[in-house]
């Protein structure tokens, strides 16, 4: 981890040392934040979708600072780079690397070496409003990775702009090593050194110059692999009791899954090597004036259990739907979507059927984000994908899984501007949970979870604001908790 640091921190030295005033810019932020309250745990949204800054204890606080770099060149030529530090109370890190990259692009191409906040990938949701991605998005801390990828739309030339695409392809590591040792207990399992990839391919239809409507349709595939699974025995020792493939040819089957060979776990051989799961992803937009109406869905899967229609039905995923209202002083934008993982293709087990019956391929209880060798689609404790479903950091028994991954929920946001100087937001969610097949819970459990966010923007102290949030959550799955959230902020640029 220290020689990744290093190597990201030269990196971005280089970048910085070819500053100059012309066609470049450096800038720096800080960043306050801290909340009080009761209950178990804080409310679910001074906690979820914020990278990873925000702490499940319900008294807790950080402070980060960062500078970021930008060089515009000839030709279409551009860097950036960016260093943010961050030391937290009751954090899952007392002091770590919250952001260190360097980006180098030519026109609409972009290679990223680092740890960057990335907002999800490829279907563009209001991250102000959303309740948050399928499969990756802001809900924990940055992976460091090294990215090729197309971030916007490209026209597909001879198309006069009615096709364009973008997409990705990303190798990283999970750095969430240390956690993971103190977090569980002894008697239980955790997992080191683990690999992280994922790719993506969006497409776009349409010309709203020509006709106010465009469909976007695209997948994006995400995959642990590699890594060493440890036990942690009752002296507080380790011991090495699985060693996954971390050569060429495991790189190779996370781009493009098949099944492990004879140095993988006998589920690795039958299914594919490694965690792979992902999203299709769909979204119908529609301009009517200064309105815009949008529709969109992320269906979700795991392996390819449900990837391609086998069972005639994709019953789980996220429906969304997204209004941009004309300019006025009320309201901005509205968020509705409706969140389904109940199905996970029906409670039959396949594993118990290896051997018994070779001739056919069942898939069933495909048990979102858990992971038989990897514990959890999780980092630091927190889901990859969507907070509803909440990660390995609220377990009481400390374990490295999902405790409910069967859940349907309701969430709305609402953000309007009614001054130049302040802002708003709500979010409201109400979710019910099931446990998991293997494990369902004693009695279907609610959860009310809401946000209620004011951000002050003065004039006459630029590049500070400061925003006030209470979050209120009620139920019987994370519990009833009450709290206020403060975070001040400060920009500015240094030339």
């Amino acid at each position: 981890m220290k020689l990744k640091a290093i190597l990201l921190f030269a990196i971005l030295s280089g970048s910085l040392a070819q500053a100059q005033t012309e066609n470049s810019s450096l800038t720096y932020h800080v960043e306050l934040g801290a909340t009080a309250g009761d209950g178990t745990y804080a409310p679910l949204w001074f906690t979820g979708n914020r990278y990873g800054l925000g702490s499940t204890n319900p008294n807790s606080g950080y402070l980060l600072a960062g500078i970021s770099y930008e060089k515009q060149f000839k030709r279409g030529w551009r860097i950036e780079a960016g260093l943010d530090m961050a030391g937290g109370i009751h954090q899952a890190q007392d002091v770590f690397i919250h952001q260190i990259y360097s980006d180098f692009s030519w026109k609409m191409l972009t290679l990223s070496i680092g740890s960057k906040e990335r907002p999800g990938f490829p279907l563009t949701k209001n991250t102000a409003l959303s309740s948050g991605m399928m499969v990756e998005g802001p809900n924990t801390q940055p992976i460091p990775q090294i990215r090729g990828e197309i971030k916007e739309f490209l026209n597909v030339p001879g198309t006069k702009g009615w096709l364009a695409f973008k997409g990705h392809i990303a190798y990283g590591s999970f750095t969430d090593n240390g956690w993971q040792k103190d977090f569980v207990q002894p008697g239980q399992y955790f997992t080191k050194d683990v690999l992280y990839h994922s790719k993506s391919l969006m497409l776009r239809l349409g010309n709203k110059e020509k006709l106010p409507l465009e469909f976007e349709f695209g997948l994006l595939m995400a995959t642990q692999f590699g890594g060493d699974r440890y036990l942690k025995l009752e002296d507080g020792s380790t011991e090495n009791v699985l060693d996954m493939p971390d050569n060429l040819k495991a790189y190779w089957k996370a781009f493009f899954p098949q099944a492990g060979g004879s140095d993988t776990p006998e589920g690795e051989q039958v299914n594919v090597e490694g965690n792979m799961l992902g999203s299709w992803n769909f979204a119908l937009n529609y301009y009517l004036g200064q309105w815009k109406f949008r529709a969109y869905l992320e269906h979700y899967f795991e392996d390819t259990s449900q990837m391609f229609w086998e069972y005639g039905r994709w019953k789980d995923g996220q429906i969304g739907l997204e209004i941009t209202f004309p300019k006025n002083r009320w309201i901005t934008s509205a968020v509705w979507e409706g969140l389904c993982t109940k199905d996970q293709a029906g409670p039959l087990l396949f594993d118990s059927f290896w051997g018994q019956f070779p001739e056919y391929q069942i898939s069933a209880d495909d048990n979102y984000y858990n992971h038989y060798i990897y514990g959890g689609w999780q980092h630091q404790g927190m889901g990859m994908g969507n907070p509803l479903l909440p990660g390995p950091a609220y377990n009481a028994d400390h374990s490295i899984s999902f405790r409910s991954n069967r859940v349907r929920a309701h969430h709305l946001g609402i953000s309007g501007q009614p001054s130049p100087e302040w802002g708003y937001r709500m979010l409201i969610s109400f979710a019910r949970h099931w446990g998991t097949y293997d494990i369902p819970l004693d009695q279907q459990r609610k959860q009310f979870s809401s946000l209620y966010e004011a951000t002050y923007t003065p004039k006459w102290a630029k590049g500070w604001s400061a925003s006030a949030a209470l979050g209120l959550d009620r139920g019987n799955y994370l519990g009833n908790s009450t709290g206020g959230m403060l975070t001040i902020r400060k920009t500015g640029v240094i030339f």
